[in-house]
């Protein structure tokens, strides 16, 4: 489009140096032409002067012929200066009457006949009275004729200044008509448009009527208005994304200062919890003791059975408020051999005396699940899942599935029951401590799982399953034995 306008404007550029050039040549030619004329009325006069000085010498022969006295004759030398003078005429012919070489061969016969010795002085004076006749009508003519062809000469000159100086007002007249349509009402408009761009109006003009010789300016304007409008577009994008980042910022900013305030609240329960542990381990030693004696004095082997499983449970609250206190001293479950099926088949034995009989435990694990992990904290862990989704079945029927299967370097862990499911709210913001949508729960349940899970460095999943239920699913890494 540019190349192409560019050379449209090139284009008219030189029609209009053209037809200044040929106002020019006009011009030139007009003034030539009348050089030429002038040159030849020159001529014209200078003929017609010369043919005067031939009537003078006639008159003064005729003069000269009536001062002779009795013998009047012209006198020769007259009659020879004539003839030089007609010859001269017949040689140089300017004339502008058409009949004047006819009057100059006439006339110059008559002085030849004047010449003749032996013409009487009455036939001379006669013929210099007809020479001179002939001559000053030659002259008249010549005058007439030259008048005429003055005027007609005045006429086309003045006919040829008017077209030429009509040709100059048109071209100037329309070209000052398209300079001010074309060039200067354009350029008021991108006036306006500069002015536009002050107040952020960055819309593009319509082309289609603008001058090919402006053209390329428009279109840069519009290229620009357009970057403009993307720049404008992209420091808006830019702005926007700087605030959704403030409010993003702010967002995490409250949400660390809502953690921290869980974080203090949970440190004060773990205060509490630790000073409970180290009253309780006195009572439950004792209360231990006492069982171990129990169990040696009671014969039955079913009842024996019975408190072994209250001995090895009073153990394992000795250790978990062991693990109270060192998490109250910021120390880290030990890690050992753990058998995951074992692990998993004295949970749900224990775990069938603690939930209602109408909820019915299913779990499967295969026997290669030997590795190092905390295994107490797993089994406290487990035993938060499988009593919360007691919990949730409450006084329904329902199932609670435990399985646990092999990862290349994790072993992975679900609990799933038919119950309500998880609420929306836990799904969108998490896990969060003393948050639950049961009454009379403290919702540190699954806080204490998400808590073991992320000291290992593990992953913990919440979903709800179809039909009904939900699922907890534990992603912990471990060493394979």
């Amino acid at each position: 489009m540019k190349p192409f306008s560019y050379r449209y404007a090139q284009v008219r550029g030189w029609a209009l140096l053209g037809l200044l050039l040929l106002v020019l040549i006009l011009l030139g030619g007009m003034i030539w032409r009348n050089l030429e004329r002038f040159e030849t009325m020159r001529a014209y006069v200078g003929y017609a002067h010369h043919i005067q000085e031939v009537a003078f010498k006639l008159q003064d022969a005729l003069t000269g012929y009536f001062t002779t006295g009795p013998n009047r004759r012209v006198h020769a030398q007259q009659l020879s200066e004539l003839s030089i003078r007609l010859a001269e005429l017949a040689r140089h012919d300017y004339h502008v009457a058409a009949g004047t070489p006819d009057k100059l061969t006439e006339v110059s016969r008559l002085v030849v006949e004047i010449s003749r010795e032996r013409l009487p002085p009455e036939r001379q004076e006669a013929l210099l009275l007809r020479a001179l006749k002939i001559t000053s009508a030659m002259l008249d003519e010549e005058t007439l004729e030259r008048e005429r062809l003055v005027e007609e000469i005045g006429r086309t000159t003045r006919t040829e200044i008017v077209m030429v100086f009509g040709t100059l007002a048109t071209i100037l007249l329309f070209g000052g008509l398209f300079f001010r349509r074309q060039i200067l009402a354009p350029l008021n408009n991108l006036k306006e448009l500069l002015l536009r761009l002050a107040h952020e109006d960055f819309t593009p003009i319509e082309t289609a009527r603008i001058d090919s010789l402006l053209l390329p300016v428009f279109s840069s304007y519009n290229d620009m208005v357009k970057r403009l409008a993307e720049l404008e577009e992209a420091k808006r994008h830019h702005a926007e994304s700087l605030e959704a980042e403030v409010r993003a910022a702010t967002r995490a900013l409250l949400e660390q200062q809502a953690s921290l305030s869980r974080t203090e609240r949970l440190a004060a329960v773990g205060e509490l919890a630790a000073g409970i542990a180290h009253e309780l381990r006195n009572p439950l030693a004792g209360i231990q003791m006492t069982c171990v004696n129990l169990r040696d004095e009671i014969g039955d082997a079913e009842q024996g059975a019975r408190v072994d499983l209250v001995i090895a449970e009073l153990k394992r609250m000795s250790r978990l408020l062991n693990e109270l206190l060192d998490n109250g001293r910021h120390t880290p479950a030990p890690v050992g051999e753990c058998e995951v099926a074992v692990l998993i088949r004295e949970l749900v034995t224990l775990v069938r005396y603690q939930i209602q009989p109408n909820i019915r435990l299913e779990w499967a694990a295969s026997d290669d699940l030997a590795c190092r992990l905390p295994g107490c904290r797993l089994r406290q862990t487990l035993l938060n899942l499988i009593l919360n989704a007691a919990e949730a079945i409450g006084d329904q029927n329902g199932t609670i599935a435990i399985r646990a299967c092999r990862g290349e370097n994790h072993v992975l862990l679900t609990v799933t029951d038919d119950g309500p499911g998880f609420s929306e709210e836990i799904l969108e913001n998490g896990i969060r401590p003393f948050a639950t949508g049961r009454p009379g729960g403290t919702g540190l349940g699954l806080a204490m799982v998400q808590r073991f899970t992320r000291d290992l460095g593990g992953q913990l999943d919440l979903a709800n399953v179809e039909p009904k239920g939900a699922r907890v699913s534990l992603t912990l890494p471990c060493q394979w034995v």
